[in-house]
């Protein structure tokens, strides 16, 4: 994948997330120092436990801090008053807002974790899609335990799970395609499989208070 497309692609997630993560600070009133840590979290904090993961230290986002800052200038901009203002009345949407903000974002962090790892010279099958996986939803975890909520990733929808098909789709592209291809297949799907979910309301089996 030429470098200029990687790089764009990295700065749409890191926006999406951003964007998602800074919603919640909003929807939890918090002031812009926790919007703007929300939406740093959710932005890198996946990158981070990659990487910790594969052995890169320092992480990349501590070597290269475009991406973090991309993220807090986005945060900010999310928490201005005539952004707030804008949230406010189209509130009723920001289920759709997040869906689609956390979707974009989880589909391009899981096939960038595969490649970094991929990169970094790792071909065991689990690995490539563990670390995908754990890219993908690392952040959006982080910043629900931080926003003091149960993390999107256990109760919404088709959320890891589709991080994981997405994950193995774009493993095995990779066998026999190059990475562009296999990185749009994963992240595609992801995307695809978070809206089909939301839509005709996938859900996996919910443990439930037992009635007498």
């Amino acid at each position: 994948m030429p470098s200029w497309l990687l790089f764009t692609v990295e700065i749409i997630g890191t926006v999406a997330f951003a964007v998602s993560g800074a919603m919640v600070g909003l929807k939890r009133e918090m002031d812009i120092f926790g919007i703007v840590i929300l939406g740093l979290v959710t932005s890198v904090g996946g990158g981070v436990i990659r990487d910790l993961i594969l052995g890169i230290t320092p992480p990349y986002t501590f070597r290269d801090p475009t991406y973090a800052v991309v993220a807090v200038l986005v945060s900010i901009l999310v928490f201005l008053p005539f952004v707030r203002r804008a949230f406010d009345r189209i509130h009723r949407l920001y289920d759709l807002m997040m869906l689609t903000m956390d979707s974009l974002g989880l589909g391009i962090f899981t096939v960038i974790g595969i490649r970094t790892a991929y990169n970094a010279g790792e071909r065991g099958v689990f690995l490539l899609i563990f670390v995908g996986v754990i890219t993908g939803v690392g952040g959006g975890i982080l910043r629900d335990v931080l926003a003091g909520q149960t993390p999107y990733v256990f109760v919404k929808h088709f959320y890891a799970c589709a991080s994981l098909i997405g994950a193995i789709a774009c493993v095995v592209f990779l066998r026999f395609a190059g990475q562009t291809l296999a990185m749009t297949v994963g992240a595609s799907i992801v995307v695809i499989l978070r809206f089909l979910a939301a839509h005709y309301r996938w859900k996996l089996p919910k443990a439930t208070k037992e009635t007498e």
